[in-house]
């Protein structure tokens, strides 16, 4: 295995994730997506965005909105080293993404992000004010994670 990062455009990453994601769909829109191949192959895609929470939007942040793989070994791992990379030479001071409590995060401990809150739901995210579209998960704990740029980012 060679993992090799490439470009791509967020339209091809949404995609990407479109046809492969476990539970989510695309989002909306972002500020950069990168990619990596095996042999030639594309193996997975990670997509960078402003902070969805209003609270962590300092202009100095950014978050990890999707990582997709097809399951290869160190994928995700390699992803977000790489989109951390990514942030840090474009001046973004932190990173964060989110998981279900359900899912161990070993990818992102793999590139040295660490454990940063976790938040326990049990209502749904949609309000009257603000609906949710279906298909989304809703109720379920989340744990953010944090990497700071100028940590060495691994993987």
């Amino acid at each position: 295995m060679s993992l090799r990062l490439i470009p791509t455009t967020i339209t091809a990453a949404k995609e990407y994730v479109r046809l492969h994601h476990r539970h989510n769909r695309p989002p909306v829109s972002g500020l950069y997506a990168v990619a990596c191949e095996d042999g030639g192959a594309l193996v997975g895609v990670a997509i960078v965005g402003r902070p969805v929470a209003r609270m962590l939007q300092d202009g100095l942040t950014v978050e990890i909105t999707r990582c997709c793989t097809d399951g290869t070994r160190n994928a995700a791992s390699f992803l977000y080293g790489a989109a951390r990379r990514v942030a840090q030479a474009l001046g973004y001071t932190r990173c964060v993404t989110y998981t279900l409590q359900s899912e161990p995060g070993s990818s992102l401990r793999a590139a040295g992000w660490k454990e940063a809150a976790r938040r326990t739901r049990t209502d749904a995210w949609s309000t009257p004010s603000r609906p949710r579209r279906p298909g989304t998960v809703d109720g379920q704990s989340k744990i953010r994670w944090e990497a700071h740029a100028q940590e060495r980012a691994r993987g």
